[in-house]
Parts: C-alpha cells; structure tokens; sequence
C-alpha cells in the first residue's frame, strides 16, 4: 500500500526547510483499525508523513532529477501527542547534509502546539535506469507525475472559472 500523506506544501526553501500539512479526518480507512473505540493516526504513518515531508525538499532542491527517493534510517524517533480526526499535523523538516546519494534532515511534525512525531531522518535516491537502461521512459513519466502532484500540493492548480 502507498500513502500520499502530505496534504498541502506550505512553504518552502530548497536546501534549507520545509513546512507541510497533514489533516487527518475520520473518513482514512486505517483508523478504523486502529483504534475502533478511540481512533489515532497510527506512529508509523506519522513519520511516514515526516519521511514524504523531508522527500519532497530533496526533491524540490534536486530539480525532480531523481524519480525514487526512499528512507534510508530513521534515528531518535519521539512521539508525543495523539493525532486524532479532524486535527492538523504541521511538519516542519530541516536539511542537515548531503553525501553522495543520500541527505539527512531533522523534523517534528505538531498538532495544536504539542509535538506528535520528531525524527532524524536518512533517505536515498536513484533513479530506475541506473538499474536498468530500458527504464528510462518510466523514470520520465514518474518525475513527470511528481510535478504534477507539487503543482497541487503547492496551490498552484489552475482552476477553470465555473460555466455560467
């Protein structure tokens, strides 16, 4: 299963910083799961949407040149407060260095104020024709829907004006 957690990417500073939004509502399938009587986003999609959050700075500051980009480690990981539906979680992560393929940040991710998750993280890129030549085309046309869904997550959609 594959999660799009990030919501909305609020600012931005490539290199540097990355604010993003989660909103968590009732409606995720998960939380019926967890828990039926008292339902909280789980601590592993917390830092799942801290790990989206850290992948999307590399991203921006690489230029979309990489198609896969994916947790490497995850050290000192903290959870505090519960997020429970209809609460926001901002994440805020922080580049620390890059070393060949892989980069580290610093992040938390808050609810109301109180820290729910906070993590060091590691991730790694490449790109799918390092592997194989022939995967070119699908490195291409992965890049090529990344920017379409930065373009949503940043509120850059054009809307069409409503028909009259």
């Amino acid at each position: 299963m594959r999660f799009n957690l990030v919501d909305r990417i609020l600012d931005v500073q490539p290199g540097k910083m990355i604010r993003t939004v989660k909103h968590l509502t009732l409606g995720e399938e998960y939380l019926a799961d967890h828990f039926p009587t008292f339902p909280v986003m789980p601590g592993v999609l917390m830092l799942q949407t801290l790990v989206e959050s850290c992948s999307w700075l590399w991203r921006i500051t690489d230029e979309f040149r990489y198609s896969v980009i994916l947790l490497r480690e995850a050290k000192n990981v903290k959870y505090g407060q519960f997020m429970v539906p209809g609460r926001k979680m901002i994440v805020t992560a922080e580049w620390l260095g890059q070393e060949d393929d892989r980069a580290t940040f610093k992040g938390k991710g808050e609810t109301d104020g109180q820290q729910t998750v906070s993590a060091r993280i590691t991730l790694a890129r490449y790109n799918l024709q390092e592997r194989n030549p022939a995967w070119q085309s699908l490195d291409e046309r992965i890049v090529n829907q990344l920017r379409a869904a930065y373009t949503v997550l940043k509120g850059e959609l054009a809307v069409a004006p409503a028909a009259s």
